[in-house]
């Protein structure tokens, strides 16, 4: 009787073994002779097959295995779901197959009550975490939890995925929880210092990128933990200098993302990727003059960061943003079709910290024809070949200089022509002018 144990005990690890190996014909052969393969699990951490082919990422065998009527959400010691597991290894494919197959993403495990969700974040895998989020929009959770609920949901320690992902310094993590709902200030329960926001995570961990997106967001500098440290004292602690200069609270506050634009109904995809680049550049510009003469070093700016700058050789000056006359027009308002550039469209939409003694606030308007902003798509150019056959030079010449006259007698235009392109006011001051922009009528 030993002996057929030890035989079943070996049939059973070759099985795992394939399916570890993603042989797919070897899998399927030995369900064919076993069928009740799919029940057992391995002796310790009580893994099944769909857990193995979830977390090494073996996509045919774990549909072969999900086609057999599998529970997708059978659990392992620790009661994680291969769902959690595809998450935690990054395995975006069999993260999308187990959701298709309606693998619960409300369950948290038994270690540390984690969801699907908080590994995804932690482990820093984007693509998963935006499966998993898409999932959430569209599932009985929206309806039954609510989505924003969903993003903001705490482990067992107190922690959210943003905690989880500033903690382990995951910029683009940060950047898609945030845009989807998550909490910039929100604090924690028993992770790291009890009453830290993601801000004082990401300033322990010392991650530039965390820092930018989380400010960029309106996450407070001054939000005090339970001990009482400013997320600025923390970066002070660990030594991280630069991240230091930017919280320091004496600096200039950054611009911020999340209020500008909740006037704006509708925003095109794309016309927010212009925006949110102009704003991080802006920002960017605010650092340098923080940490000028100072002895620290700041990244390169990003491809996204000097792209507009790049295209500004290349295209007549009809192009140019009637505003600033330095940038190139990349956002276009509908339905009037008045186009200017992405810094400019900040400064009229932008402002620094919601004012709590503000109960209501004028939507934007547009600067040409002053209707209300409701939509911003990406401006569309014509080429010199389509501007030479349907106008013509002189007439084009004379329209410019009338809308630069234009400008010029608005008081709108004088305040944005002052400053030239908007990443030059990212520095002192620069709060109290994208005030006064929004509340001007």
């Amino acid at each position: 009787m030993g002996q057929g144990l030890s035989c079943r005990a070996s049939h059973e690890n070759g099985f795992f073994t394939a399916v570890q190996l993603g042989e797919l014909d070897m899998v399927e052969i030995m369900l064919e002779r076993d069928p009740f393969l799919l029940d057992q699990t391995t002796v310790y951490d009580r893994l099944s097959a769909l857990h193995i082919a979830a977390a090494n990422g073996r996509f045919e065998v774990l549909s072969l295995i999900l086609d057999r009527s599998v529970n997708p959400d059978i659990l392992n010691r620790h009661k994680q779901t291969p769902l959690m597991l595809a998450a935690m290894h990054g395995k975006i494919y069999c993260v999308q197959k187990l959701i298709q197959a309606g693998a619960n993403i409300l369950m948290f495990d038994s270690l540390h009550g984690k969801t699907c969700l908080h590994h995804a974040a932690y482990y820093g895998h984007s693509d998963c975490l935006q499966a998993i989020l898409s999932a959430a929009q569209s599932s009985p959770v929206a309806n039954s939890w609510g989505f924003v609920r969903f993003v903001n949901v705490r482990d067992g320690n107190g922690a959210t995925p943003l905690h989880l992902a500033a903690r382990q310094r995951r910029p683009d993590c940060v950047h898609m929880l945030l845009d989807n709902g998550a909490l910039a200030c929100a604090s924690t329960g028993g992770y790291g210092f009890s009453g830290s926001t993601p801000l004082h995570l990401a300033a322990r961990s010392g991650s530039l990128d965390c820092i930018r997106e989380l400010l960029a967001w309106g996450a407070d500098r001054l939000h005090q933990d339970t001990s009482g440290r400013i997320p600025y004292v923390v970066a002070v602690k660990y030594k991280h200098a630069t991240c230091a200069a930017l919280l320091n609270p004496s600096s200039t506050e950054p611009l911020v993302w999340p209020s500008p634009l909740k006037f704006i109904s509708e925003l095109n995809p794309e016309a927010k990727t212009l925006l949110e680049n102009a704003l991080m550049e802006a920002n960017r510009e605010r650092e340098k003059s923080i940490l000028k003469g100072a002895h620290f070093s700041l990244p390169s700016p990003s491809h996204s960061d000097v792209a507009i700058d790049d295209d500004i050789s290349e295209v007549s000056e009809t192009e140019l943003c009637c505003i600033c006359f330095d940038q190139v027009c990349t956002i276009e308002v509908q339905d009037c079709g008045h186009q200017m550039c992405a810094h400019c469209t900040l400064a009229l939409c932008c402002h620094n910290k919601p004012n709590p003694n503000t109960t209501s606030q004028s939507a934007p308007l547009c600067p040409f024809c002053r209707s209300i902003i409701v939509q911003l798509v990406v401006a569309e150019h014509k080429t010199e070949k389509e501007l030479d056959k349907e106008t013509d030079p002189s007439k084009l010449k004379k329209s410019f200089k009338k809308s630069r006259n234009f400008s010029e007698g608005s008081s709108s235009f004088k305040s944005l022509s002052a400053l030239g392109s908007f990443g030059k006011i990212g520095g002192r001051g620069s709060e109290r002018i994208a005030a006064d922009l929004i509340d001007k009528p």
